[in-house]
């Protein structure tokens, strides 16, 4: 690939190499501007939108479903010294429970015990776990 007759720039005066650079400057913005309309409509064909873009991201059909709602979960342990946190024994563990586990207190004693549907601390543990 040969490469076409270029003026030698070093030999031009400052005014000609600016007006060069000018003219430059308005073919690429131009090309770019054509490329970036191009693109749109290409992307606007694959999204099945307005290409106009008078949709906007509200109206845009690919949106996420909404998340399915989990029923709510019963804590089932509960924390010794302060009774009023709880776990429902899903995801991760709380750090009271990790530190009691951690003193030696097994899971089971931690449990909350139900009495006529209403959630009642039966077992009071405490500080110090029982020896077994």
């Amino acid at each position: 690939m040969s490469k076409p007759d270029l003026p030698d720039l070093d030999a031009m005066q400052f005014d000609e190499l600016w007006t060069i650079h000018e003219e430059l400057t308005k073919i690429l913005s131009d090309r770019i501007l054509g490329e970036k309309r191009e693109l749109e409509k290409r992307l606007a064909i694959l999204n099945q939108t307005d290409p106009s873009g008078n949709e906007g991201r509200a109206g845009d059909l690919r949106s996420r479903p909404s998340r399915r709602k989990y029923p709510k979960v019963l804590p089932k342990y509960f924390n010794p010294s302060s009774p009023n946190e709880t776990w429902s024994g899903r995801g991760k563990k709380p750090r009271w429970l990790i530190v009691a586990l951690q003193k030696g207190h097994v899971l089971e004693e931690l449990k909350i015990k139900k009495e006529d549907g209403d959630s009642v601390h039966e077992l009071v543990v405490d500080e110090e776990p029982t020896s077994r």
